[in-house]
């Protein structure tokens, strides 16, 4: 059985960025070994690339995908505040 692909498009861009730092922020399982688990270096690196991906491409995105991202963007850098100031 083949499983249906969505559409290439901006926001599974973010939403493939998004999912990763979300499992590395322990949120949700990892499909591998269904367990939750933190690693906030790798969070930390997945929300940079969102970052990144902000940056470059500021200014080509519909009002859409700029409040898809703004949003995504907002959310873990909240819980990665939360997580990393509770480890200290």
């Amino acid at each position: 059985m083949t499983q249906e692909l969505p559409d290439a498009s901006f926001q599974v861009l973010v939403s493939t960025f998004a999912t990763q730092a979300a499992m590395a922020l322990g949120q949700i399982p990892n499909p591998v070994t269904n367990e939750a688990a933190e690693d906030l270096a790798q969070a930390k690196f997945a929300i940079d690339l969102l970052q990144v991906m902000d940056e470059k491409t500021q200014g080509n995105r519909t009002a859409e995908e700029d409040k898809f991202l703004q949003d995504c963007l907002y959310q873990l850098r909240m819980v990665y505040i939360d997580k990393s100031a509770k480890k200290e």
